[in-house]
């Protein structure tokens, strides 16, 4: 399963601030017994495909090898993005929307590696829907989604820019979204194609995708690794090692995805028990989406970045620590930086 992703409200984005002010002068990389460093990374879901790298890396001993004592921190109540701005994890899984929507409010985070280049979620239909050609269709239809603030300026934009109005039902599922849609309980969802729409196609179900940036919408980076500027700025030798032990897993897996994701399941036995679709996921990962047009793994755009913002901004969906909306665009280049990649120098 994937954490369905949602950004943070206003007042979450003013208790993150919160909790990260009391504890600015942590740190929380530790030397371990055997001279290693251990390094601290937050899951943001059950383990899946999304972090086929971290666990390739592991298995292999590229981290052991780079001299850090790798723990990763499974998902709990309380979000990777928090747990980074306040200090607690030394790296975590994000994804674009939440590191916006908490850099935007002052909290301590950076997006330091992009694991998915594509945008990992559509629109889709089930694909025998006739009717539903377009997203300029779904005006008047039924949306099964997750209450995430963004989801309806983003339907309305990919909608209005398909030539229709932007007019949609919204019923908030949750998890139960995909159900609703499998079963023709509700129109769309916005599920990822490398998991969901896979496990449609393999149960009998097959959906019909939209993609977002073929409707004017950003690229948005689904997939990341985030860290602190506290942390790479204490620590900018162990944080190098490190994404070059995770930049090591992820290449692996865009070269082997068979191999990659055997590495995977054999990590993660109790959980991913459907080994037909973590196979398909990671092929699918692995021919379209860890790979930039420029053929590049890992590496973001300060174009990327901003045009999401702007988005975001314009749909009045970013804040300040006080919960008050911003009156311009925050600058998105210092969202995100590239310098700890191998290749940066």
């Amino acid at each position: 399963m994937h954490r369905r992703r949602t950004l943070l409200s206003a007042t979450a984005a003013a208790a993150l601030l919160a909790v990260t002010g009391c504890s600015a002068n942590a740190d929380s990389s530790a030397a371990a017994k055997d001279g290693t460093t251990t390094v601290t990374l937050a899951l943001d879901w059950t383990p899946n495909t999304n972090h086929t790298g971290i666990y390739v890396a592991q298995a292999e001993g590229w981290f052991k090898d780079a001299g850090i004592d790798l723990r990763i921190v499974p998902y709990g109540s309380t979000a990777p993005e928090t747990l980074i701005a306040a200090h607690k994890a030394d790296f975590g899984i994000s994804y674009q929307e939440g590191v916006t929507t908490a850099r935007a409010a002052g909290a301590d985070i950076t997006s330091v590696y992009a694991v998915t280049q594509k945008t990992n979620v559509t629109i889709a239909v089930r694909a025998g829907r006739d009717d539903i050609g377009s997203p300029k269709d779904l005006d008047g239809k039924t949306y099964a989604g997750f209450g995430a603030p963004y989801e309806k300026p983003l339907l309305q934009t990919v909608i209005q820019n398909a030539g229709g109005k932007g007019e949609f039902k919204q019923v908030t599922l949750s998890t139960s979204a995909y159900a609703a849609l499998y079963a023709d309980q509700a129109d769309f969802a916005m599920p990822m194609p490398t998991w969901e729409g896979l496990e449609a196609e393999l149960s009998g179900k097959p959906l019909k995708n939209f993609q977002l940036s073929d409707y004017g919408f950003p690229a948005i980076y689904s997939t990341l690794v985030a860290s602190s500027d506290q942390y790479l700025k204490k620590n900018p030798t162990v944080a190098k090692k490190f994404l070059a032990a995770l930049d090591k897993g992820y290449r692996y897996a865009a070269e082997n995805p068979d191999k990659a994701a055997d590495l995977l399941i054999s990590e993660n036995k109790s959980v991913l028990t459907n080994t037909e679709l973590v196979k398909k996921s990671e092929a699918l990962l692995a021919k379209e989406y860890y790979r930039a047009a420029d053929g590049t793994i890992g590496t973001q755009s300060a174009e990327r970045w901003q045009a999401f913002a702007d988005f975001e901004y314009q749909a009045g969906l970013l804040v300040d620590g006080a919960g008050k909306k911003l009156t311009k665009a925050p600058d998105a280049s210092e969202f995100f930086t590239d310098d700890y990649l191998p290749a940066a120098k």
